[in-house]
């Protein structure tokens, strides 16, 4: 009997809109903590009423602005109140919001701007206000500048800080009276566009995502059914609101009365934890990657302990997550070393923290696991930003008939999942996007005329209902003896490792794979001082001939599972990390490996060279 290759979770969840779901919880929270910030030294905080009383002198500027319903607005700032305020502003004033990534460049800001055709735009300080000045004369349609921290002094003409924005609309307010303003925002209907978001994505051009009120009212619905949430919880918001999975999430805890709480930088977060304690936490698999390999890199009594400590965690959870209860003597040594050592991760998020959801892309299982010994829990999660995000996830929910590690979860309320013949993961659902901003021949390619949207993702379901990813279609590797090579789970083995930090398969149409890797460059130093190599210089390092024959013999300890075609042949070592601001990561921190590819092209020549057959390590510089 093959695998099933259909699973759905039947619901009726309705038609609505963000509006609906706003004005809901400003009426059932008003005193209550909806949003807090750091500012000149302290936290502060406003109130579901706060929030209120200034997204209705938002929706007065835009309008005082000659922005009417149907218009676009865009946000270019990190995440913090204000965002939250002019979103929620443009959606009672029926502007359609284009959120931008801070870490774009001018020249990709001016695509997304003229593509979406633009009229007024926010923005954080100085720094994206410089972007912006500097293509403003090739945007015709841009009216109006609004700075959340505008530099002191005189403003150019057009741009305006956000406190006199406020005051003005503020004198100006929509509607005449709340209940007149209450009444027009409610005019929204469910399928009128509520914002339009640029995938950066691991390929081609930033494509706009048109993306209805009902697209994700109806997703907040369906997580509301799944995810455990109330007032009393609060989150730290830190991925980028840009990205839908951030931001759908802050609709969902807005709506059920939760307190976001902005953190000051992604520099800060892990302060930011112990201060905030948050009761639930929204992020991708970076950071729990970092915790996991510190916890890994301990050496010493502490590393004899954490090793200790993590056999018995790891058949702990074995017996929990087959819905066993541990025998006593197991239950003994767990507790102790929950004591001495689980209780420290715990403590290192605050203390407080229920689960973790995750998201944006795949968590290596032994990750997963290893955070469930220490007694937190990671529901991931998956979906894309064409499907308001989520499909699927796990849920605490009759544990643990709906929690399985190595999976992204059932489907969610209202949602069907099929398989294609060729793996591809296909969706349908009220989630599923409108279409492509502009792209109508960009939307037929992905969607087809039963309503199926083509993820691009493989993978597969098994008997109860549980997704399972393979890997992105367009990143299966093929190799030139005709071997297939789904890269991802071969490097969540190496995630594992902790010499590992950023790992990268490469060998499309090649005679073998090759592994680009970023090593953990403070586990590395530990080692070479060890073995008397110095670490001082980095590429010093990094060079020596012992250092490469110890990460390809970690290499293929970690990978002593796998087939020797999916076995690299050959180790690139890279001295400096992937990141958002060089184009090599989405935001969401996954690898885009096209870029990662033309950036070594030079170096991958020399590896693929027949020459070269007997060399093993190369130097990505």
């Amino acid at each position: 009997m093959g695998q099933p290759d259909y699973a759905s979770n039947p619901a009726d969840l309705g038609e609505g809109t963000l509006v609906e779901l706003f004005l809901d919880a400003v009426d059932r929270l008003e005193r209550h903590a909806a949003l807090r910030y750091h500012r000149k030294g302290s936290w502060h905080r406003f109130t579901y009423r706060d929030v209120f009383d200034r997204v209705w002198a938002v929706t007065g500027g835009l309008s005082r602005a000659g922005l009417s319903r149907g218009d676009r607005a865009a946000i270019l700032s990190p995440n913090r109140p204000e965002w939250a305020l002019a979103d929620y502003g443009c959606l009672c004033a029926g502007v359609v919001d284009v959120p931008i990534y801070s870490t774009l460049i001018p020249a990709q800001i001016q695509y997304i701007l003229e593509d979406a055709g633009v009229r007024l735009i926010f923005l954080s300080d100085r720094e994206q206000l410089e972007k912006i000045l500097e293509i403003r004369g090739d945007l015709p349609d841009l009216r109006k500048i609004v700075v959340f921290d505008p530099p002191e002094g005189d403003l150019p003409e057009g741009v305006q800080g956000w406190k006199a924005f406020l005051k003005e609309g503020a004198e100006d307010l929509p509607g005449g009276s709340e209940d007149g303003f209450r009444a027009e925002a409610l005019s929204a209907g469910p399928e009128d566009t509520a914002t339009i978001l640029y995938t950066s994505g691991t390929t081609g051009d930033p494509k706009g995502v048109m993306l209805s009120h009902n697209n994700l009212s109806s997703n907040v619905r369906a997580a509301s059914q799944v995810l455990p949430l109330d007032h009393e919880d609060t989150t730290l918001s830190f991925l980028p609101l840009s990205h839908v999975f951030q931001r759908m999430v802050d609709y969902l805890l807005f709506s059920k009365g939760c307190t976001i709480a902005y953190a000051r930088s992604l520099d800060t977060v892990p302060d930011d934890l112990k201060v905030v304690r948050p009761t639930v936490v929204v992020s991708v698999p970076r950071l729990y990657e970092k915790v996991y390999a510190r916890v890994s890199a301990t050496s010493g009594v502490k590393g004899v302990l954490a090793t200790w400590a993590r056999g018995v965690g790891s058949r702990w959870a074995d017996r929990r997550l087959a819905g066993k209860e541990p025998p006593a003597s197991l239950r003994i040594r767990y507790a102790l070393a929950h004591k001495l050592v689980f209780s420290k991760i715990a403590q290192g998020v605050g203390g407080r923290l229920r689960y973790f959801v995750s998201g944006g892309a795949p968590l290596a299982p032994e990750i997963n696991k290893f955070f469930f010994s220490a007694g937190i829990m990671i529901l991931e999660g998956y979906g894309l930003t064409e499907t308001s995000p989520v499909t699927n996830v796990n849920t605490p929910r009759d544990f643990p008939d709906n929690f399985r590690i190595g999976t992204v979860g059932k489907p969610v309320p209202g949602t069907e999942i099929r398989i294609a013949e060729d793996g591809e993961i296909l969706v349908r659902g009220p989630q599923v996007m409108k279409g492509y901003y502009n792209r109508p021949d960009a939307t037929r390619e992905v969607m087809d005329e039963d309503g199926w949207f083509h993820t691009g993702d493989v993978g597969e379901l098994d008997e109860d209902g549980f997704l399972r990813i393979t890997d992105r279609k367009k990143d299966i590797i093929v190799t030139a003896g005709g071997k297939n090579v789904a890269p991802q789970p071969i490097e969540n083995l190496l995630k594992q490792n902790r010499f590992f930090d950023q790992p990268v398969l490469v060998g499309d149409r090649e005679r073998f794979i090759t592994l680009l890797v970023v090593p953990d460059l403070d586990a590395l130093s530990e080692w070479a001082e060890g073995e008397g190599i110095p670490a001082g210089d980095r590429r010093e390092m990094l060079g020596d001939e012992r250092v490469g024959r110890k990460l390809l013999s970690e290499m293929h300890d970690s990978l002593r599972e796998l087939a020797r075609f999916e076995t690299p042949k050959k180790l690139v070592i890279l001295d400096s990390p992937f990141t958002i601001e060089d184009g090599s990561l989405t935001p969401t921190q996954k690898v885009k490996r096209r870029v990662v590819q033309e950036r070594f092209e030079e170096t991958l020549r020399k590896v693929y060279d027949e020459g070269m057959e007997g060399q093993d390590v190369f130097l990505g510089w």
